[in-house]
C-alpha cells in the first residue's frame, strides 16, 4: 500500500528532475533582470516597455510565429485529412517525416536557395521572362515582414502537425462519416461534427508548442531575418553579448517577459481545454 502510493511521486522524478535547469536558467534569468547596484529594480522593464525597437521586435515576433504556427496547422489538418488512408503504407509516410529528420537550419538554406533574389525560382522566373530582372522579383528573404522566416517554419513544422493529427484520424470511426453523408451533409459538415471535435484539443496543444518554439528561436531568424525589426531572440542575444554591460539586464527582461507570455498562453490553453474535457465527460458538447 505505501510503494502504491508513492509510485507516482517515483514515476514524476525524472520530469521534475528534468526541469531542474530551465527552472534554474529562469530564476537566474529573473533576478538577473530585477538586479543593480542600489539593490532590486525594475527600471529594465520599465525601460522594455518604452522601448520602441523593442515593441516592434516584440509584435514581428508575435505576428511571425503566429503566422507560421497557424498556416502550418492549416496546411497540416488539409493534408491529414486528405491522404490519411495512404499514411497507414510506409513509403508515405516515410515522405512526410522525413523532413523531421533535418534541423532548422537545413530548411532555411534551402529557403534562400529557392527564394532569395538570386536564387532557383528568380532564375526559373528569368529563363522564363517574366521578370526582366533582380529589381523585379520580390524580397522573400531578410525581409521586414519575416516572409522567409515563415516559409522555413511551415517546410519544417507541417511534418510536426502531421504527427500529432494522424493517430486521431486513424481512431476515428467511419460510421461517423457515413452518418452525415446519410443526413445529406458534405465535407464541411464532417469536418465540423466529426473531425473537429476529435482534433480541437490536439490542435490547441499543438498550435501552442509551435508558437513557443517559433517564437522564441534563434538560428533562423539570425539567418533570414533583418537588422530592424528583429525577433525578439536574435535583440536578446545581440544585447547580451553587446560590448556594454548594461545591455545585458534587458536581455535578461525581454526573456523573462517572453517566458511569461508563453505561460499566460499556455495557462488559458490547458485552462479551456481542461474545461472542455470536462463537458465532454459530462455529455455536454
Amino acid at each position: 500500500m505505501r510503494l502504491h502510493r508513492i509510485k507516482p511521486w517515483i514515476l514524476l522524478f525524472p520530469a521534475l528532475l528534468f526541469l531542474l535547469l530551465p527552472a534554474y536558467g529562469l530564476w537566474s534569468a529573473a533576478s538577473a533582470s530585477v538586479s543593480s547596484t542600489d539593490g532590486i529594480t525594475f527600471l529594465h522593464y520599465r525601460e522594455l516597455l518604452t522601448s520602441e525597437r523593442f515593441l516592434h521586435s516584440l509584435w514581428f515576433s508575435v505576428r511571425t510565429a503566429w503566422t507560421a504556427s497557424m498556416a502550418s496547422i492549416i496546411i497540416g489538418i488539409l493534408i491529414t485529412r486528405s491522404f490519411a488512408r495512404y499514411l497507414t503504407e510506409i513509403l508515405p509516410r516515410l515522405a512526410v517525416w522525413l523532413p523531421m529528420l533535418f534541423p532548422h537550419l537545413v530548411f532555411g538554406y534551402i529557403v534562400i536557395l529557392l527564394f532569395s533574389e538570386t536564387g532557383l525560382l528568380y532564375e526559373l522566373l528569368s529563363t522564363l521572362c517574366f521578370i526582366g530582372g533582380a529589381d523585379q522579383f520580390p524580397i522573400l528573404t531578410r525581409d521586414d515582414y519575416g516572409v522567409g522566416i515563415i516559409l522555413t517554419y511551415i517546410g519544417k513544422e507541417v511534418p510536426f502537425v502531421i504527427l500529432m493529427l494522424y493517430p486521431v484520424y486513424q481512431a476515428l470511426p467511419q460510421f461517423y462519416f457515413d452518418v452525415v453523408k446519410t443526413l445529406g451533409g458534405g465535407r464541411y459538415q464532417q469536418f465540423k461534427t466529426v473531425e473537429w471535435p476529435q482534433i480541437s484539443t490536439v490542435v490547441m496543444e499543438t498550435f501552442i508548442i509551435l508558437f513557443a518554439f517559433t517564437l522564441t528561436a534563434y538560428e533562423v531568424p539570425a539567418m533570414l531575418g533583418t537588422n530592424f525589426p528583429e525577433m525578439v531572440s536574435v535583440l536578446s542575444y545581440d544585447w547580451f553579448y553587446s560590448g556594454s554591460f548594461e545591455d545585458r539586464p534587458l536581455a535578461f527582461s525581454a526573456m523573462v517577459m517572453t517566458s511569461f507570455l508563453l505561460f499566460l498562453l499556455s495557462l488559458s490553453s490547458y485552462l479551456y481545454v481542461n474545461r472542455k474535457r470536462m463537458r465532454a465527460l459530462r455529455g455536454r458538447l
